[in-house]
Formats: C-alpha cells, structure tokens, sequence
C-alpha cells in the first residue's frame, strides 16, 4: 500500500512539476504573475482528448494540447501589455473563457478515454518529459534570447532602453508557460483514461505551493536551483499530500491543507528576510 501510494505521488508530482515549471517562467523569469494556469492546463486536456477520441494520433494531439495552451498564455500577455489590463486580471479572464472554450471543444463535461490504445504514460516517460523540458530550457536560458528575456524580468525600462521588445519576449515567456500548462493536462488526461472540464480548477495553487516548497529548500540564487525548485517542490509537496491523506485528511480538506502549506512556506520565508 505505501508504496504504492509513493509511486502514485512521483507520477502525479511529475506532472505537477510541469505546472510549477510553466508557474516559474512568468513569476521568476518575466515578473509577470500570472494564473493562466488555471485554463491552459484544462485546455491542452481537452484539445488532447477530443482529438484523440477523434481518431488522431497520440503524439499529434499532445502537440495539439500544447499548442493550445500556449496560445492562451500567449493571449494574457497581449490582454495585459497591449489594453493595459492587470496581468492576474488578464490570466483569470482568459481562463474563465477557457472553460466555454473546453466544453464547446469537448461537446459534453467529461470524455472516457478507457478505449483508446497508444503511448502508456507510466513513470520513465514522465521523467524523459521532464528532462527534454528543463535541459532545453536551461540552454535557452544562455542564449542572447534567453539573456534578453531574464533583462525583462529583471528591469524592462533598461530593455526597452536598449531596443529589446517586451512585448515580444514576454509572449514567448508566456507561450513556453502555457505550453507547460497545455503539456501537463494533455499527459494527464491519458494517464487517467479520462478528461474532466473541471480538472484545472485549484492548480496554480498547487503549482505556487510546489514552486515555493522547492525554493525554500534548494534556494533560488542561481539558474540551476531555480530550474530544479518546481521540480524538487513538487515531488516533495505531493508526497506531503500522499501522507497526509493516508493518515486520514478527507479529500475536501486538501485546498485548505495546500493554502495552509503556502502561508507557512510565506511566513519561513519572511522569518528568513527579515533575520537577515
């Protein structure tokens, strides 16, 4: 039974990891918080789902999950920078079209995926994803792109300064976010056999909470600690959710149990800054 339930939690905090990834690009990298999340992870299962059901291939409806997720992502950062709307704003509007969008894609709530044969999502696949996404990532990262995307986020009026468009790469930003986002839900509507519009509700918390678990252990003062937190944090918090359940917490109780997680890792943190 345990380890059954640890294996259970390493998958789910693999795909999670994705999420407090994609969380990380905007938060860390843009200063651009965003909560998009919240449609593109939906989004990208049920663009994955209804092409499968539709008869497409497996790996050609993923890519289609992506893509879908990236573009929305890619819209909240047109709705804040260009009609100058808030950025938690842009990302909670699109979001809640999201979900029109997803039920009028998938043509019901729910899709059963028990039927379908294909690519098995089991544990060793998950971590080739999660490898071929933070590698490449990190690579970027050294590129004159990736250097002038981090000058964003660090100071926007000495990019703008120097001719680098924020519009630009804070929609690529946004767009490899989002494709996180879309990635994650095309991958867990698979695994689970099954696609639900409401499966994105409550996930930026998780990721925020993952992203910020991973931080307070490993630190993020460099690029390497930060690319590994939302992975490390995520692995952790979902095993913290694993136990916790085991040893009786009802399933209704986990927002408050994650929220709380969130508040405490807040509180260290501030405890932290406010000693140094």
């Amino acid at each position: 039974m345990a380890t059954e339930l640890f294996h259970t939690g390493i998958l789910q905090g693999l795909l999670l990891a994705m999420i407090a990834f994609g969380i990380m690009i905007p938060f860390r990298f843009l200063n651009f918080p965003d909560l998009t999340a919240e449609g593109a992870y939906p989004l990208g299962g049920a663009v994955c789902a209804s092409l499968i059901v539709a008869g497409i291939p497996q790996i050609f409806s993923i890519v289609g999950g992506v893509l879908a997720g990236g573009l929305l992502a890619v819209g909240t950062s047109q709705v804040a920078l260009r009609l100058k709307v808030n950025s938690l704003l842009a990302g909670i509007i699109l979001s809640t079209m999201a979900y029109s969008v997803n039920l009028r894609i998938m043509g019901k709530p729910n899709i059963a995926l028990f039927e379908m044969s294909g690519i098995k999502i089991d544990l060793i696949l998950l971590i080739i994803v999660c490898v071929l996404c933070i590698i490449p990532f990190a690579l970027f990262l050294q590129t004159d792109f990736g250097l002038q995307l981090r000058t964003i986020g660090n100071n926007p009026k000495f990019a703008m300064n120097h001719g680098i468009s924020v519009n630009k790469y804070t929609s690529l930003g946004l767009f490899i976010a989002g494709s996180m986002f879309g990635l994650a839900g095309s991958l867990i509507v698979q695994m689970q056999n099954f696609m639900d519009v409401g499966i994105g509700v409550g996930i930026v918390i998780h990721g925020l909470a993952s992203l910020m678990i991973g931080e307070a252990i490993i630190g993020n003062k460099t690029i390497t600690k930060q690319l590994a937190a939302p992975f490390i944090g995520a692995l952790i918090y979902q095993q913290i959710q694993g136990i916790a359940l085991s040893f009786g917490l009802a399933p209704s109780d986990l927002r408050f149990f994650t929220g709380s997680i969130v508040l405490i890792v807040l509180a260290i943190q501030k405890g932290g800054k406010d000693m140094n």
